[in-house]
């Protein structure tokens, strides 16, 4: 009998979805990920008597050198799917800073058996490139938006930029890409008193909004478990305010747990991670720009592809490689517990 081509780990658990960065760059410098900024560091202060590193902190970008090609990408991708991969997000850093970032989606969204094509974005520049993503063949997108305010949009992400993320929140339903998420990274004393005024933005209009708990992937190492709104006091002030309803789902890998509004616009999802880890179900594997696998968003180890890609490996002998690296994937993170130690780069290099 031949031996199935699908990436299982040693838990049972088969990997169908793959999140690649393909850049580590990012315009932003939001304070969960890249805290360079005064105002990071003075929020950090309030909670730190001494900051872990001291400011200012430089993200270190890697070699141009070392990021893979789209022609690399693509191969991989290629390759994912024929081992049973069957989504794949884009993210950075920022995406829409990879130059013809187009032609990557319409090499990807190409591939026979692929079933569904997304990218997270923080949105800045996403008006410029819109249409010709969607006509490449990007069928869904993410955006970032982790407040309402003007100030508290620039004290977060370090950029005056709400204006252009909310006109490119409305350039996407227009274009007609489908679901259109919002994200926002929930942190107590930052902007977890606008949590209601980010769900009515969901429904007015009609967007899928998703509330994350704050993860240990700052660059800074200034993460608190102090600091994280648990997702079950994010869902009851939710329904304190709003007649949500239970969105079930038939996909036991989903991170968001998920609630309509009654008139059925827009939907609010909590995706847990620190509070309500959902390891167990984990099927995402993950490709950074710069060639390395990770098989959890908490990995402390790299597996280099590049080289093998490099070195001239052939696609069946790069299928058993990946396989052998799934196959040691984490039964779990351990966030909260003593033996943890947060990744060793941070968000924007990671990917999200």
């Amino acid at each position: 009998m031949t031996e199935p081509r699908l990436l299982i780990d040693s838990h049972g658990r088969t990997l169908r979805d793959l999140r690649v960065s393909i850049t580590d760059r990012c315009n932003f410098r939001c304070l969960y990920c890249l805290p360079e900024t005064e105002a990071a560091q003075n929020f950090y202060r309030g909670h730190w008597a001494h900051l872990p590193n001291p400011a200012p902190i430089v993200q270190q970008w890697v070699p141009r050198a070392h990021i893979l090609s789209f022609e690399e990408i693509e191969r991989v991708i290629r390759l994912g799917v024929s081992l049973g991969i069957q989504k794949v997000r884009l993210t950075g850093g920022e995406p829409l800073l990879r130059h013809n970032v187009e032609d990557l989606v319409a090499r990807i969204a190409a591939i026979p058996g692929l079933t569904d094509l997304a990218m997270t974005t923080n949105g800045f520049f996403f008006p410029q490139k819109a249409r010709a993503l969607r006509a490449a063949g990007l069928r869904r997108i993410s955006f970032s938006l982790d407040s309402l305010a003007r100030d508290n949009f620039k004290k977060i992400t370090g950029r005056d930029g709400l204006a252009e993320v909310l006109e490119s929140i409305s350039l996407a339903q227009e274009l007609g890409l489908h679901p259109v998420k919002v994200n926002a990274v929930v942190i107590r004393g930052l902007n977890d008193h606008e949590i209601e005024a980010l769900a009515d933005f969901a429904h007015e209009r009609d967007l899928s909004m998703r509330f994350i708990e704050f993860m240990p992937l700052d660059s800074a190492r200034a993460w608190l478990k102090e600091m994280v709104v648990p997702g079950r006091e994010v869902l009851a002030r939710l329904q304190t305010r709003f007649s949500l309803r239970p969105v079930p789902t038939e996909n036991p890998s989903a991170t968001a747990r998920r609630w309509a509004f009654p008139d059925g616009r827009g939907e609010v999802g909590i995706i847990a991670p620190v509070s309500e880890p959902f390891c167990g179900h984990c099927n995402r594997i993950r490709l950074t720009a710069d060639g390395k696998i990770r098989t959890c968003l908490f990995s402390v180890k790299e597996q280099d592809l590049r080289s093998q890609l490099r070195a001239g490996a052939s696609d069946d002998e790069l299928a058993d490689w990946l396989k052998g690296v799934v196959w040691q994937k984490e039964a779990r993170h351990h966030i909260g517990e003593p033996e943890f130690r947060p990744p060793p780069r941070s968000m924007s290099c990671i990917g999200g």
